[in-house]
């Protein structure tokens, strides 16, 4: 989820989106969804050349699983609040993950399920 509320802070801002199969499209980024889809408006394909095919598209949908690398603007990347959210995601795990294993104590967690002895 982290990822998914980022990129929803970048929407109207141009990126660079790199796919699988080697074609660069920057655009100005226009909607994502929770698996990273993404809507991109008045793209250019960055080797025009070797896609001509590609020339007179104006607006694209990415399928996230194609995606290989999403480049950002700097300036559109707040660094101190991506790094405290990623604590606080961090933490939120942890604490989920320890909660678990005190439930997996007392024989209530992810293993076979209640003890016989309680």
């Amino acid at each position: 989820m982290l990822f998914f509320s980022f990129f929803k802070t970048l929407v109207d801002h141009e990126v660079t989106v790199e796919l699988k199969n080697d074609i660069s499209i920057k655009g100005t980024l226009k909607s994502v969804d929770q698996f990273l889809n993404i809507k991109l408006d008045d793209i250019q394909v960055l080797e025009e050349v070797k896609y001509p095919h590609l020339s007179s598209t104006k607006n694209v949908f990415i399928r996230g699983s194609v995606v290989r690398y999403v480049h950002l603007p700097g300036a559109a990347v707040d660094t101190n609040l991506l790094e405290d959210a990623t604590r606080r995601e961090a933490n939120g795990i942890q604490r989920r993950r320890s909660r678990l294993l005190r439930l997996d104590d007392r024989g209530f967690g992810l293993g076979e399920g209640r003890r016989l002895d309680a």
